[in-house]
């Protein structure tokens, strides 16, 4: 599989190994603003979770990669495919590099080329799209270096901290 692996980074599948790391990952309160979560995640759960994970993308409109760090092979993040239409050839990503001390290191960068050449050739897909808060620079810059273009934005679409805030829509197509 070539399409999921990258110079610095490489994606797989979950393993029950991984348990631990999504453990604290799926726990961590700092991240819940980004995942719409509001509520800790069991072991069990999400040893099930992991269980099912082999489930086809088809069958279940979504595929949760671990990105790996390619010389240590040790997870540095995660990156969703979700919301998964195959009928209108779209997709919808999200990613996130953890722990925090693994930001900055190019890693999502590389990780999201991996898994757009991944939708775009092994999916089919026409666009891969993701809805970030206005207030997350890191996610905008991070799209953007990657050729996401902002083509739409949801007003006072998410409540965080006190106030609302916008949802920006950005999306990349396939080239013809």
């Amino acid at each position: 599989m070539t399409t999921l692996i990258g110079e610095h980074v490489y994606l797989r599948a979950l393993e029950p190994e991984d348990i631990d790391y999504l453990y604290d990952l799926e726990n961590d309160e700092n991240l819940w603003k980004v995942s719409s979560t509001i509520a800790p995640f069991s072991r069990a759960l999400l040893t099930d979770y992991i269980a099912n994970s082999h489930r086809d993308i088809y069958e279940i409109r979504q595929l949760r990669l671990v990105i790996c760090e390619k010389n240590f092979s040790h997870a540095v993040g995660l990156i969703d495919l979700f919301d998964f239409d195959p009928q209108n050839r779209r997709v919808a990503v999200g990613i996130t590099i953890y722990p925090e001390k693994e930001r900055g290191k190019g890693y999502a960068l590389e990780a999201l080329e991996c898994v757009t050449r991944y939708a775009f050739e092994q999916l089919q897909v026409h666009q891969i799209y993701a809805g970030i808060t206005e207030n997350n620079q890191a996610s905008i810059s991070l799209f953007e270096k990657a050729k996401f273009i902002m083509t739409g934005r949801k007003k006072d679409w998410t409540f965080e901290a006190g106030s609302y805030h916008d949802e920006l829509i950005y999306q990349l197509f396939r080239s013809a």
